[in-house]
Formats: structure tokens, sequence, C-alpha cells
């Protein structure tokens, strides 16, 4: 079995009044699929949809038994009255993570130039540290499924060979990565296979060669498969 199972008939935010349709993919172990498309095409959306957020959904959302999945969001979101290192603590004893879980978390912070800084609140740090400190606390679970919305907005270029360096590491390990990215040359680089959404629903899903045999890019680049609104208005 796959470690996620997406089977999206319909789903949206009101009942009845749909934003995404026709859904449907699988994401394995040991994989990492970019999901690509517009503004508002539907990737967040069937991420919500994912995370059981939204509250109209017809169809299935499957994960194999057992698979403990880290989120990391494109706006970080942190609670004010917590310090970095309290976060941590606090993730780690709601999963009940043993010294090794919390040690591995101080690797991250230090490899991310936080561990200085980890005593104090988030909230007095730029977007990038920010963004660093929710990619470790996503990583120090050990998770099994990783859903990324935009991970590399607001990261510098050391932070974003950081974060390429530490997926790989987590593909290695077996994991499952699902990220959102309007950053498509990575994308193209680094992921094994592709969804394309536009207007809620797949336009094309495979590998990079399947992906653009179906969406008629010829030039051999993911933008061809990316049409705007205004390109759709036409």
């Amino acid at each position: 079995m796959s470690l996620l199972t997406v089977d999206i008939k319909e789903a949206g935010y009101k009942n009845k009044e749909p934003a995404i349709s026709n859904v449907h993919f699988a994401l394995e172990q040991a994989s990492l699929t970019g999901m690509i498309g517009a503004n508002g095409a539907g990737k967040s959306t069937t991420i919500k949809a994912i995370l059981g957020e939204l509250p109209f959904l017809e169809g299935t959302i499957e994960m194999e038994e057992g698979t403990a999945y880290s989120y990391i969001p494109e706006r970080p979101v942190y609670y004010d009255e917590l310090t970095l290192w309290e976060h941590f603590e606090f993730v780690g004893a709601v999963e009940q993570l043993g010294e090794g879980h919390l040690n591995y978390a101080r690797e991250l912070l230090k490899k991310f130039r936080l561990y200085e800084r980890m005593h104090e609140f988030p909230g007095t740090f730029s977007k990038g540290m920010q963004q660093k400190g929710m990619i470790a606390l996503a990583l120090f679970t050990g998770p099994r499924l990783l859903i990324i919305d935009e991970p590399f907005m607001g990261l510098d270029p050391s932070s974003t060979r950081m974060l390429l360096e530490l997926l790989d590491e987590e593909k290695n390990k077996g994991t499952g990565i699902l990220m959102c990215t309007h950053i498509l040359d990575t994308a193209q680089r680094i992921c094994d296979s592709f969804i394309v959404i536009e207007r809620g629903t797949v336009k094309a899903a495979g590998n990079l060669s399947e992906v653009l045999t179906q969406c008629g890019a010829g030039d051999g680049s993911l933008y061809s498969c990316i049409t705007t609104e205004d390109e759709l208005n036409d």
C-alpha cells in the first residue's frame, strides 16, 4: 500500500461548492513528489483536504497504518508564549519522543544556525529564521510522510542548500515527501514525480517525461505546464 492515497471526487470550503474535484494520486515511500500549479489552482486546498481541514469532502484520503506525518505550512505558526526550544519540548511531550529525538533537534538547530537563539521567542525572528525553525520542528519527530507548502520562501541560499540536503536524507530514510512549490527549476531537478494542478483538478501526473508529454511541453520545462488565470480566460 502507498504511504498516502488521495481519491477526491469533490472537496471545498462550503458544502456542495467544490474548490477541487477529481484529484487522484498516490505517494510512495522514499520519494519526493512536487505539486505545482498557478496561484489559486488548488494546491493548498488539496493539502488542506489531506490534513482533514476542509468541511466538505467527497472521496477518501488514506494513509498506511501507523504512518506518522509532519506538515510545514507556507506561513510559520508558533505559540506566542513559548520559546523555540519550548516548542520542541512541547511536541516531544505530546508525541512521547525520547532524548534521541531532542538531540536530533539540537543538531538541526545548529545546522540552521538557530542553536544560539533557541531560548528566544520565534516572534522576534526574521521570516527566514521562523521558516527554518518550522522545518526543524517538522523533521525532528522522524515522520514517514512529510507535507511541505512552499518551503523555500524566506530562505537564504545557504539555508536552501541545507534544506535540499535534508530532504535527500529524508528520502534515503524512506520518507515520502509531498512538496508544493513555485520554484520550478529546483523542483524539476530534485523531484521524482509531479502533480500539476489546474482549476482545482489534476492536469498531469507522473515522472518528468510523462508530465511534460501530458502537458505538451515541447521545450522540456515545467514552466510550460503551468497555465495562468489570464491565459485560461483568453
